[in-house]
């Protein structure tokens, strides 16, 4: 197969300029509206439901869901499906457990919703190392696809690449806030969902539109065992962990859970969650067909040759079946995908910069409009800047894994506390401060040890860690300490607080 990936075509050029030129637009006009802290963070909560379904899916739609699970599909087969279904299963819970007390507790961040009954100062410093942790890690993961993407489209540098995103993305959040970005995660999955049902369309047209003659193609071309278990995971225990990571970290996702604080009240925050789901649901039930469907017309060899992560599966598939013109339209959704992503990140970045640690812990809630608004445009560039940092350094690496890596974090760190404080009463300062830290230093730290940096990366012969995933263990360790430190330091403070925040989330009174 001949494939234009990696030389500059006018129709994908041409492609990405019209996204650029349109959502800039928008951004010219949301800077308009954005005036205060509210409009900047949350959009002074104007945002329906159904718009927020949307822009939650393309929040959450990432290049590791787009290029990364039909990648992952295509090179491993079945287990590829392994990351769909737990980005996928998470929504019910957060639907159930998190999103009305969220909305009616909170204000900008989750940590408002720690801080309404624990200690101001040390859980909004816990929670920010918790929270830029997870943002950092999936920062990392978007920069490096968006770098390659780029590079293979124009043919740029891939230093070079990284900073044109990077940029691209600073201009929408910096001027725009959350008014800006909102819109620019609509479109996006608009775009996505509409390229991904074409290419599916596109591809089972092949196969007479029967799945199953498709799956029979797989097997004749690599075996039954494509379409079984154990291609990508072979330890059950490891399939475990990495699913209650992908289940659980989606609770723990800062620029998700700010998503919330955008909707007028908490009936239509559950709306969104209903919508968001939805449209989710549907795009991971045919983004394992476009995996499968490139493993058997593109070819794996193929497809490794181009990314050895498999990360330019869905490109390749596009421009077999609709040539240089439906390449670029995809590319250049892939693109609008991960400047989506990125910009709800940066923004819940600056967030907890700006919100959480200087307005909360270092003015103690004493900033005027003004100031918040200069302190979180200056959050917004220091962060942006890191992302590009980052992103650069960590050149090569695997997309999905990194942000598989974010979500054990997420899970680990913030995920234990912003439940526990919802529903258990006895949870103190203490408790919860440990419980972050626990999380996230042992994700870290077991991440470290385990066969994907030991073996993969450094090319050790064993790993100390025998997980690739430890979810497993890191959060079940922060629940531990939580539940074990809380008992040891109660705080009766807390408790009190913890019955007048019931009456907040169930009948939103004082909400904001």
């Amino acid at each position: 197969m001949q494939t234009v990936l990696g030389q500059p075509t006018p129709v994908a050029i041409g492609f990405f300029i019209f996204f650029v030129m349109i959502t800039l637009g928008i951004t010219y006009y949301a800077a308009k509206k954005t005036k205060t802290a509210s409009e900047y963070y949350t959009a002074a909560r104007s945002i329906t439901g159904f718009q927020n379904g949307l822009a939650l899916s393309g929040d959450y739609m990432s290049a590791a869901s787009f290029l990364g699970i039909s990648g992952m599909v295509a090179l491993s087969g079945y287990d590829g499906m392994i990351y769909a279904t737990g980005w996928l299963v998470g929504w019910p819970v957060l639907l159930f457990l998190i999103a009305e007390p969220l909305r009616n507790i909170g204000k900008y961040t989750f940590a408002d919703v720690l801080a309404y009954r624990l200690e101001q100062k040390p859980i909004r410093i816990a929670s920010a190392v918790g929270g830029l942790l997870t943002l950092i890690l999936y920062s990392i993961a978007q920069m490096v696809g968006a770098g390659t993407l780029v590079k293979l489209l124009f043919g740029l540098n891939y230093e070079v690449a990284v900073l044109v995103v990077g940029i691209v993305m600073l201009a929408y959040v910096l001027f725009g806030g959350m008014i800006a970005t909102t819109w620019v995660q609509i479109i996006k999955a608009v775009l996505l969902l509409g390229g991904v049902t074409v290419l599916a369309i596109l591809a089972l047209s092949q196969f007479n539109f029967s799945p199953g003659q498709l799956y029979a193609s797989v097997v004749a071309d690599y075996g039954q065992k494509a379409l079984e278990p154990g291609g990508l995971i072979k330890n059950p225990l490891d399939a475990i962990s990495l699913g209650l990571a992908l289940m659980f970290g989606l609770l723990g996702l800062p620029h998700i859970l700010m998503r919330f604080y955008t909707v007028p009240d908490a009936k239509e925050a559950r709306k969104s969650i209903v919508y968001a789901t939805g449209f989710i649901g549907y795009f991971y039930i045919i983004i394992p067909i476009v995996g499968f469907a490139a493993s058997v017309l593109v070819g794996r060899d193929i497809i490794k040759g181009i990314d050895k992560g498999g990360n330019m599966a869905a490109p390749l598939l596009a421009e077999m079946l609709g040539g240089t013109p439906f390449l670029g339209f995809i590319c250049a959704v892939a693109f609008a995908t991960i400047l989506a992503v990125m910009a709800g990140l940066t923004l819940a970045g600056a967030s907890t910069l700006s919100h959480d640690i200087y307005v909360s812990v270092i003015k103690k809630g004493k900033a005027d409009e003004k100031e918040q608004m200069k302190v979180a445009k200056f959050a917004t560039v220091i962060f942006a800047s890191i992302a590009i940092l980052l992103g650069i350094m960590f050149k090569g690496q695997n997309v999905a894994f990194m942000v598989g890596l974010a979500f054990a974090v997420a899970a680990s760190a913030n995920f234990p506390t912003i439940l526990l404080t919802i529903v258990w009463k006895k949870l103190s300062t203490s408790g919860a401060v440990a419980s972050i830290l626990t999380g996230a230093i042992s994700a870290i730290v077991l991440i470290y040890l385990s066969p994907t940096i030991q073996i993969d990366i450094l090319k050790n012969e064993a790993a100390i860690f025998p997980l690739k995933n430890p979810a497993i263990v890191s959060m079940t360790l922060s629940f531990l300490v939580a539940i074990i430190v809380s008992y040891l330091t109660p705080d009766k403070i807390s408790e009190e607080k913890y019955e007048e925040g019931k009456v907040r989330t169930y009948l939103a009174v004082g909400s904001e």
